[in-house]
Parts: structure tokens; sequence; C-alpha cells
């Protein structure tokens, strides 16, 4: 299992209301796209969140919260939230939150030419 499945269950009904959400399978887990969008997913047993850099700094802070390592390198406006940051409806509730409204600023990235 590459991914959690129950976390992802529980991610998956959490966008179900959303209009324009699509499931794609990418960095060994899965991927909520929003409007076209990298928006929240799941990577083994972590949320991995696009948060933005407004907030980024301050949700380092935040239990179970870490910098989301790709390529050997951080990045900016993405993190991995741990279990323990996640452990309550509220705290959860808050990261999903926090993705869906950073993703009306956020831009989708450039279409590889084929």
């Amino acid at each position: 299992m590459a991914y959690n499945e129950k976390l992802n269950d529980k991610l998956r009904e959490a966008m179900a209301h959303l209009p324009n959400v699509e499931e794609k399978y990418m960095f060994g887990g899965v991927c909520y796209m929003l409007n076209g969008k990298m928006c929240i997913g799941v990577v083994e047993d972590e949320i991995m969140c696009r948060i933005g850099p407004c907030v980024y700094e301050e949700a380092l802070e935040k239990e179970g919260c870490r910098e989301m390592i790709f390529t050997g390198k951080p990045m900016k406006g993405y993190v991995f939230v741990a279990e323990n940051g996640f452990k309550t409806q509220k705290q959860f509730d808050f990261w999903v939150e926090l993705c869906v409204a950073f993703n009306n600023e956020a831009k989708a990235s450039k279409k590889k030419k084929k």
C-alpha cells in the first residue's frame, strides 16, 4: 500500500461537495485536483497540502506539519501533515479548508506539449 486508503476515503468525502474535483495518482499517492490545479492529497500516511507561500511559515509551526521536500529542495507553499496534525475532525477540516481556500489564488501548472 503506497498510501493510507482510509485517509484517502476521508479526504475524498471532504472534497465530494466541491465542483471540478479530479482524483489523480501521483507522488506514489493520490492527489485531488480542484479546478485543474493541485490542491490536496495523500502520500503514505500523510496529507500533502498546497497552502501557498503566504501561510507557509505559520503552518510549519503547527503540530505534525513539515516541509514538502521534492527533488532535494523544499517546495515553498506545499507541506506534509502527519497523523498527529489531523487527529481531530477540527484539525483535519483546517487543512482541507486551507488548501481549498488557496486554490482560488493558485496557478495551474503549464501543460506539457505533446
